[in-house]
Order: structure tokens, then C-alpha cells, then sequence
């Protein structure tokens, strides 16, 4: 930015986009940021407190006060499972063994999905990592972390929403998912989608947003815009891995998914 940029931002601007940043640091990394509602010079006092134990961290969508939060009372596909009960959890002993395409060869564990099979919210990212496949769940890593605090801002419960990839196995050494590894495991998603049967999709990052729309525009391109996969609402946005590669990506997650929450149920955060 030139001088002549700098001669061109209000105090009262830049006491803004401040509060925004702060924002995005109390949403993403824990409420150890605070902010009085009258903002004043002493909002940089202490620009790097201590960090808080993950487990202790209670993320946030506004400054002060809690997400309007979901209604308890949904069983989790964990219990489905435990029980013997529902088609998911039937579909996932009948795929779990696929061995379609060269990653069946090469995995730890088939990575299948996890949360409410009947949830509202459906998320869907690229493929498993190496912690999702030592696991055999997918987002478990610090990108899955992250997600969780994503979900947890939103006034929800990871519990709350099912979480998938539209590869079931790890591709190795975490390249991308070739375009006939995408052909084998695409009929499995697009099967999980119709049992789960969402309200809303929100897709995580370039390949999961590709798959399942059929394009081959950027991210930014496909960004902003409400989609739709087979008559249900599809938001695209960032995967988790790239903001913490990128913290700038921040902002423009949470907006959409807020836009996730307002499809889900009209709540605006």
C-alpha cells in the first residue's frame, strides 16, 4: 500500500479491520483475544498472550457471545454402527473391502466417513491423509482440528454433521486424486449423499468442489456462488490444510460458512 493509500484510511476504518482480524483470531484459535465493545488504544497491549491448550479452546462466531447452538438428540453413525442399525452403516461394510483401483492396494484403512447419518450438514473434502489413514476417520490431523472449530463456531457439534471425502482411500504420499481414482470412489459419495440425504453440502477445497460439480473452474471461481449437487444447496469454500497454510483464507471461510448455517436453518451468524 502507497502513502497515498495510507492518507486514504479513517482511523475509524482501520480500528475496523482491526476488530476483524481479532474476530477471525478468537474464531479459529480460541477465545484468549478479547475485545471490549468500546475499542481503544489499548487494543494492542498484549499482541501475543499465551496459547491455550487445544482442549481448552472455545471458538466463537462473535465477539462476546456464543453461536446460536443446534438442538441436541441426533445418534451418530458411531452408535448406528454399534447397534447394527441403518443403511449407512450397512453400505460401509459393503465398500470397505474395495479394492476398484490401485489405492485399495495401498492403504492402511478405507476411510469411510463419520458424524450423524442423518445429518443436515454435509461436508466433503478431497481424500484421506496419512493421519486419516492410520485411523480410518477422516480429518483427525490438525486440518481436521481446525474443522472441528469450524463446525464448533458455527454453533454446532462435529457430532452434528457428517464429514467425508470423495476419496476413501489415501493417495500416497498425499498427491492429488487422479481423475479415474475420482471415477471409482465418486459412485460411493454420490450413494452417501442420497442416504444421508442433507440439507446442505458444503464442499472443502478445489477437487471435492470439482468432483462434484463437474467443473474444472479455480476455487475462487466457484467460491460465492450457491450451487447446487442433484437439488440440494452446495457451498463451496477452503479446505482446512490451506488455511493453515494461509491464515488469510480465514475471513473468507467463515463467510461461507455462515452461508452453510443460513441454508441449514435461516440462522444468521
Amino acid at each position: 500500500m502507497d502513502s497515498t493509500d495510507d492518507a486514504q484510511v479513517s482511523p475509524h476504518q482501520t480500528l475496523r479491520q482491526v476488530r476483524r482480524a481479532l474476530e477471525d483470531l478468537v474464531l479459529f484459535e480460541g477465545r484468549q483475544f478479547i475485545v471490549p465493545d468500546q475499542v481503544s488504544e489499548q487494543i494492542g497491549a498484549d499482541p501475543r498472550p499465551p496459547r491455550e491448550d487445544a482442549s481448552s479452546q472455545q471458538p466463537a462466531p462473535e465477539l462476546g457471545a456464543p453461536a446460536p447452538a443446534v438442538a441436541a438428540g441426533r445418534v451418530t453413525s458411531e452408535a448406528a454402527s454399534a447397534s447394527g442399525g441403518g443403511e449407512l452403516a450397512s453400505f460401509r461394510q459393503q465398500i470397505c473391502e474395495c479394492t476398484k483401483c490401485e489405492l485399495g492396494h495401498t492403504r492402511q484403512r478405507f476411510v469411510f466417513g463419520s458424524g450423524d447419518p442423518n445429518a443436515d450438514i454435509l461436508c466433503v473434502g478431497e481424500a484421506p491423509g496419512v493421519d486419516e489413514d492410520r485411523a480410518g476417520e477422516p480429518f483427525v490431523g490438525a486440518a481436521g482440528q481446525l474443522l472441528t472449530k469450524i463446525i464448533e463456531a458455527m454453533g454446532m457439534k462435529r457430532e452434528d454433521v457428517f464429514i467425508c471425502n470423495v476419496l476413501k482411500c489415501r493417495p500416497p504420499n498425499n498427491r492429488d486424486p487422479l481423475p479415474e481414482e475420482v471415477a471409482s470412489c465418486e459412485p460411493y459419495l454420490k450413494e452417501q449423499i442420497r442416504m444421508v440425504a442433507p440439507k446442505v453440502i458444503c464442499c472443502l477445497g478445489k477437487f471435492a468442489s470439482q468432483a462434484l460439480l463437474r467443473s474444472q473452474s479455480s476455487l475462487s471461481r466457484m467460491r460465492g456462488q450457491q450451487h447446487e449437487y442433484e437439488g440440494i444447496p452446495l457451498v463451496v469454500t477452503y479446505h482446512p490444510a490451506a488455511l493453515l497454510r494461509n491464515a488469510a483464507y480465514k475471513r473468507d471461510t467463515w463467510e461461507d460458512v455462515k452461508w452453510v448455517r443460513r441454508i441449514y436453518d435461516g440462522v444468521e451468524l
